[in-house]
């Protein structure tokens, strides 16, 4: 069996909305005070958000390869339990790099555990969708 690439990019697609959801509705309240965006002015928020987009195509091509990689390794251990090998690699790879980012990514202190938590928890639910997709359209 090889990777369904239309349930590579319904994943993708999932996890870039799931992304926009917890990022903006759930966290982006505590989000924007992480990264002082509550202390910009209206312009300068505006002029923040313009240059978002590139920013944007960029995760969504990040997201797609990361799926792409994902579904490739349930075609590899195809052994493995999809949900506990999406755990896996979460644990392993996912929350020691975005650990990284944060400790290394001029977060101030204050905000490590909270950054940290969103971060992670966040990945975690883009991963447990992106699994339910791969794994169920065939």
């Amino acid at each position: 069996m090889g990777i369904n690439y239309l349930a590579v990019l319904l994943a993708t697609v999932a996890q870039f909305a799931i992304g926009a959801i917890w990022y903006m509705p759930i966290f982006g309240k505590l989000w924007g005070e992480i990264h002082g965006f509550n202390k910009m002015s209206k312009s300068e928020q505006k002029e923040a958000q313009r240059g978002m987009l590139p920013l944007l195509l960029v995760q969504l091509i990040i997201t797609a390869l990361t799926t792409v990689v994902l579904a490739k390794f349930f075609v590899l251990l195809p052994n493995y339990a999809p949900y506990s090998l999406a755990a896996l690699i979460w644990i392993g790879f996912f929350v020691p790099v975005q650990i990284a980012a944060v400790i290394f990514g001029d977060t101030k202190p204050k905000w490590f555990v909270a950054k940290t938590l969103i971060m992670s928890s966040g990945s975690y639910v883009c991963l447990l969708a992106a699994t339910a997709i791969l794994t169920n359209i065939k």
